[in-house]
């Protein structure tokens, strides 16, 4: 994975309050002396912005200078271009320099800046390369207060869409800046690039470290929390409910009927996960447990002899009438199982939940 020892090396950039004056030095205060070796390709702009790029030039690796003071130059030269979108310049100027001086304790912010170029050009393939090369091969710099690797490992997760890529750059993260980062929304996120790469052990834990976490909400994911709760509980759970097929469920769940067996119908119940609730309620875990029992007794429940129009090979509605409630009518919600983790289930049927009333 590259230079890893280096990766944690911090140098801080101190507020360069006396070089300053680079940002607006004057061509008048540079009368007469020509720099030397100043390439032509560089002086871009209006003639006042010529004449500046040439005195900063001319201070650029001067007799004497030290590091922090070349890089003060370097960072006016690179903002000069940016503000005349001077991209391929940019890119030139910054790319040389890295390649010739390949020990500038700066190079990480160079890079950085390179990076961005190729994104103002579109090329964000190309960026994501300086991103992962500076995270990987340079050590960390701190800029204004905000570091360098982080800046790039949040631009990664965003323009490498490689789950194996994204997993290594969400533990970055998480190990690496836990105070800069929302814990949450990063540990769903590395559920989800768990998911991709098959690890689905790894997935579960990181659910499960969301939902300690607060359950924050999830842009683009806004059932984050109920879909992390429910993989979590299945994971936990026995999954001895699970029926090989729909046919073979429906069949189980209508014996129960014609026998008025409660206690049957009872073990067909999911043991996790499962829900009761109406017609367009939110998609939560019911808080309390439901018992089948103190309903089917003593009564005769009816049964559909086909599943409602609303069903498909993923899930089926059996409507049931004749239930001792004010809403005498229940549909009984079948559901396929996804959850790859234990292919003994994966696949097969569960009775998950009831909804009350008739359906709309």
């Amino acid at each position: 994975m590259g230079k890893l020892g280096t990766r944690r090396v911090m140098v801080v950039v101190p507020i360069l309050v006396a070089f300053a004056a680079f940002a607006t030095v004057s061509a008048t205060a540079f009368r007469g002396h020509e720099p030397p070796d100043v390439n032509p390709h560089f002086l871009v702009g209006s003639r006042e912005n010529r004449e500046q790029l040439r005195a900063l030039f001319s201070l650029l690796d001067a007799e004497g200078n030290s590091p922090e003071k070349n890089f003060a130059v370097v960072r006016e030269i690179s903002n000069n271009f940016f503000r005349e979108g001077e991209y391929g310049r940019l890119i030139h100027f910054l790319g040389g320099r890295t390649v010739r001086l390949p020990e500038d304790p700066y190079n990480s912010h160079h890079l950085l800046m390179i990076a961005y170029a190729h994104m103002r050009q579109g090329s964000m393939p190309i960026a994501a390369r300086y991103f992962d090369l500076i995270v990987k091969n340079y050590p960390d710099l701190m800029i204004n207060g905000t570091s360098i690797h982080l800046t790039c490992l949040l631009r990664l997760i965003d323009l490498n869409d490689d789950p194996v890529q994204q997993v290594w750059y969400y533990h970055e993260l998480l190990s690496r800046f836990p105070d800069e980062i929302d814990l949450g929304v990063i540990w769903f996120r590395l559920a989800q690039a768990y998911e991709r790469v098959g690890n689905w052990d790894g997935s579960i834990q990181a659910l499960a470290n969301f939902l300690s976490q607060g359950s924050p909400v999830i842009p683009g994911f806004p059932n984050a929390e109920t879909h992390a709760r429910h993989q979590v509980n299945f994971h936990n759970s026995a999954r001895n409910w699970t029926f090989e097929s729909l046919p073979a469920l429906a069949s189980a769940v209508r014996h129960a009927f014609d026998t008025n067996n409660a206690v049957q119908m009872r073990n067909l119940q999911a043991g996790a996960n499962f829900f009761t609730r109406s017609w367009g309620q939110d998609d939560i875990i019911s808080r309390q447990p439901f018992n089948v029992l103190q309903f089917m007794r003593g009564t005769r429940i009816r049964y559909a002899d086909r599943f409602h129009e609303r069903s498909n090979s993923e899930e089926a509605f059996l409507r049931t009438w004749g239930w001792p409630m004010v809403i005498s009518v229940w549909y009984f919600y079948f559901r396929r199982i996804h959850f790859p983790s234990d292919p003994s289930v994966h696949g097969r049927w569960e009775w998950v939940g009831i909804y009350f009333g008739e359906s709309f």
